[in-house]
């Protein structure tokens, strides 16, 4: 196994953990983190298949439409469910 592929095995395993922390989180800030780690993880697994398939340019576009779906859909959902400030 080369060492992408070591890391690429490693990332997928930290996913896992990832998950956990959505599925089991106790707050939704937690559960927000949790997505926001996997969207990260997922950023850096795309751009790693793009090294091993030898086609890096192709995956690293692809790699930055999602980077900036994942942020804007996280900045949205965190906004959702602030705490709305009191009025004067």
């Amino acid at each position: 196994m080369t060492g992408v592929g070591a890391i690429a095995v490693t990332l997928t395993l930290a996913l896992g953990l990832s998950l956990y922390r959505v599925l089991a989180g106790p707050t939704i800030f937690d559960r927000l983190t949790g997505i926001a780690l996997i969207g990260t993880k997922s950023i850096i697994l795309l751009l790693l298949f793009g090294v091993l398939t030898d086609r890096v340019d192709v995956f690293i576009d692809i790699a930055l439409a999602y980077a900036v779906i994942s942020f804007v859909g996280i900045v949205a959902i965190a906004k959702y469910f602030e705490t709305p400030e009191e009025l004067p």
